[in-house]
């Protein structure tokens, strides 16, 4: 019977750990889709951001060479 705390402690100390294990995974799934997200969202901004100062490029191209060809 002395082993009967010990047992009880035992199993309490590994239902805290189990409870603090999934609920620190779960969040840290949280925090990847979070990441996931934020970084295609930036990565869509920045292509948009290249498309108009390419866009830009080629309008400012075309302008400079039309004076030449007339």
């Amino acid at each position: 019977m002395s082993y009967a705390p010990s047992l009880a402690l035992l199993v309490a100390g590994l239902l805290v750990f189990g409870i603090i294990t999934f609920r620190t995974i779960r969040t840290l799934r949280r925090f990847s889709r979070t990441a996931s997200m934020v970084s295609a969202s930036t990565q869509d901004r920045a292509g948009m951001i290249r498309a108009r100062s390419a866009a830009l490029r080629v309008a400012i191209e075309d302008r400079r060479r039309k004076p030449e060809n007339q």
